[in-house]
């Protein structure tokens, strides 16, 4: 860049002129400006600064606790959930009623999806079963039933009519929407299959997997091409580039990784995501890769690995992400409430490409040459008509190919398609001009609320430094961004101070929390009389939470130490179950904690969480126990099935004693596993997964 000053002062009030006058010139009564220096005041436009990232609205969207949601990715407009109360619920983004409620599952619906032109959606539940809706026509298309266990993850073929369906009972399985029939199954992964992604051509099938891996599967040939491991933890989402051949995947431990389908290998890793992976997109060009963390947008390269920008948006923990007019939505859901939350992309860094000049190159990022080391991939072949029907490499089980029987004619009959507003299912499904020769109008973007005051412009401007050591990206080069030509700078004005004469949070009354007694006009309450005040009448409370901060204090001062083992077994000797589960949140984050020896003492507050009738209790006690069985199951069947050694080995006999103590006590909670996997919610959802990893021991 050049850093001639005469150079940027030029092209700064040639800036200003071009964004006063319109380009037919000038107006009636205006007066030419003699010297671009000489710009006068009342002329100067003040510039408008808007947020980068918002809150959009937030909606009950179901009777119970929201399971499952998805944005359809072409709109970006069409929001569908699927709830514990066995419904699927479709909304307009930014509209607060519901446009049209699907009813027919008798179980809780674990995953929803649209397909490309919005027009049809698929819901699967805990139980297994599957049904396909037309939106346009408000009916329930078909019933497909076959898997054994919770249906974690579906996705329509982007030309032809299949759905792929993951299951919880490890099997993936293609379906044809007309013939009301499964094409084939896919068998390879060991643990609940959490997502799957059609290639943009259509040929291929990538699945993302509990069992920490991900499989690219070949429907033409109906079997694996490739399997990619490397990832730690489990596997949650995978995307393809819209273009070349990439795919990416993000996991639960921490990293996203990008593989070359050519050569079938790892292209780069990037690791210190604030927390588990969830949700990924790469922009429409393919310039760049959209990470939905916790509370932040991140924005990724992946030749070489690094990050372009951080973007801070409280909206918790994101569960999909759409770009429709230079604009991300993001939607998450808590209990049964869901959010939807907007970022300016135009006003976030997605390339490492600087221009030199910003006034000579305006280009966009599409058009804009690609990063110099980034090698040439192959790009997706896209067929011009529907694909043919992939070929069935064996027959299919009798169950599978079975006519459609009395009972799923019963189940389409029960289904139902309450349009709950007849006016936004009219204009999104059934419009009028749906036979125009002209191109239909694109939706608007979402309005940026007004800034609160110059303080928050100026750090939506400018990344705050609290905001870096917040979201630190370890290993990677955050790049600056490009610079802006601004106007002349206008005369800046004395800002307006408010003197904090209160000392107290605007809007709060402390005598809204204190007791009606009477206190004397003049005289002013302190802090310890009002926290007096306070507590009167939770006594019971006070000394509740005071004897668990002395708990919790003094278990920290084993944990200093470094000794996990003694950390846990002095919470245990407490007898306080909720430091237990304080301690175990913690361990549960880092897997390389856990050891055979810390099983033997966790198993049994573990039997005890799990029959509490405390929900958090109950949730970290399944999340302890499956990460138990998926780390040392395996190796304590196999110590537990070796010959016995010959000669003394103290080590394997103390192994061997673990082994046995750790499976005596998985026998004793399998027990009660298998008689809870029949609820429903997601603890009956926990359960039967657990019940499945815990099937080696019967």
């Amino acid at each position: 860049m050049s850093r001639d000053p005469d150079r940027h002062t030029q092209a700064a009030a040639v800036a200003a002129v071009t964004d006063l006058k319109p380009r037919g010139g000038l107006g009636p009564g205006d007066k030419a400006f003699p010297l671009p220096g000489c710009v006068p005041a009342r002329r100067m436009a003040t510039p408008v600064v808007t947020k980068t990232a918002w809150k959009l609205q937030e909606i009950v969207a179901h009777a119970s606790n929201v399971s499952s949601l998805v944005l359809g990715k072409a709109s970006g407009r069409l929001l569908a959930t699927g709830g514990d109360d066995c419904r699927v619920n479709l909304w307009s983004i930014n509209k607060p009623n519901c446009i049209m409620s699907l009813t027919g599952h008798t179980s809780p619906v674990e995953s929803v999806r649209l397909n490309t032109p919005e027009e049809l959606i698929v819901a699967g539940s805990q139980s297994g079963s599957i049904r396909v809706w037309d939106l346009e026509a408000a009916k329930i298309l078909r019933t497909l039933m076959g898997h054994k266990a919770n249906i974690c993850s579906l996705d329509f073929h982007p030309y032809g009519e299949f759905v792929a369906s993951g299951s919880q009972d490890t099997n993936i399985k293609l379906w044809d929407i007309r013939r009301k029939g499964c094409v084939f199954r896919y068998r390879g992964h060991s643990q609940a299959v959490r997502c799957l992604r059609f290639s943009p051509d259509g040929k291929w099938l990538a699945s993302a997997a509990d069992d920490h891996t991900v499989k690219l599967w070949d429907l033409t040939a109906g079997k694996m091409m490739s399997e990619f491991p490397g990832h730690t933890g489990p596997v949650n989402v995978v995307e393809f580039h819209p273009n070349e051949y990439l795919l990416a995947s993000g996991s639960s431990d921490r990293t996203i990784r990008f593989w070359d389908l050519e050569k079938f290998q790892v292209v780069s890793c990037i690791e210190g995501e604030p927390g588990p992976v969830r949700s990924v997109l790469f922009n429409p060009d393919g310039c760049c890769l959209y990470s939905g963390c916790q509370d932040s947008l991140r924005v990724y390269g992946w030749e070489p690995e690094r990050c372009f920008d951080v973007v801070l948006v409280n909206w918790g923990k994101v569960a999909d992400l759409a770009i429709c007019n230079d604009q991300l939505i993001g939607v998450a859901f808590s209990q049964s409430n869901v959010s939807s939350y907007v970022v300016d992309l135009t006003r976030v860094t997605r390339t490492g490409m600087v221009a030199q000049d910003p006034v000579q190159d305006s280009r966009p990022l599409a058009q804009q040459p690609p990063h110099p080391s980034a090698p040439l991939r192959r790009i997706y072949e896209r067929p011009s008509t529907a694909c043919n029907k992939p070929q069935r490499v064996k027959q299919n089980s009798e169950s599978e190919r079975r006519s459609p029987s009395s009972e799923d004619d019963r189940d389409e009959r029960e289904s139902q398609a309450e349009i709950q507003n007849a006016e936004d299912y009219n204009e999104i499904f059934q419009p009028k001009n749906s036979i125009s020769r002209t191109p239909p109008r694109r939706s608007e973007p979402f309005p940026a609320p007004p800034e609160d005051d110059v303080a928050t412009a100026k750090e939506a401007a400018e990344p705050s430094p609290a905001m870096d050591a917040q979201f630190p990206v370890p290993n990677l080069e955050v790049l600056a961004r490009p610079p802006v030509v601004t106007s002349t700078p206008a005369p800046k004005a004395e800002p307006t101070i408010i003197p904090a004469a209160r000392n107290e949070p605007i809007g709060l009354k402390a005598s809204d929390f204190l007791p009606a007694v009477k206190i004397p006009q003049q005289a002013e309450l302190v802090d310890e009389d009002a926290m007096s005040q306070i507590r009167k009448g939770h006594d019971t409370m006070c000394v509740v939470l005071t004897s668990r901060h002395k708990n919790l204090d003094t278990v920290r001062a084993v944990w200093t130490t470094g000794d996990i083992k003694t950390s846990v077994d002095s919470a245990v000797a407490i007898n306080d179950l909720s430091v237990v589960v304080d301690l175990l949140n913690i361990v549960n984050q880092k897997a390389s904690l856990w050891k055979l020896d810390l099983c033997t003492t966790v198993l049994p507050q573990i039997e005890k969480l799990l029959q509490s009738k405390y929900e958090s209790y109950v949730q970290t006690g399944c999340t302890s126990l499956k990460l138990i069985l998926q780390r040392f199951l395996p190796l304590i069947t196999d110590i537990l099935a070796a010959p016995p050694s010959v000669g003394v080995d103290i080590s394997r006999e103390e192994r061997l004693h673990k082994c046995r103590l750790c499976y005596k006590q998985l026998k004793s909670i399998s027990g009660f596993v298998k008689s809870k996997s029949g609820l429903s919610g997601r603890h009956g959802s926990a359960f039967r997964e657990l019940h499945l990893l815990m099937a080696s021991l019967d």
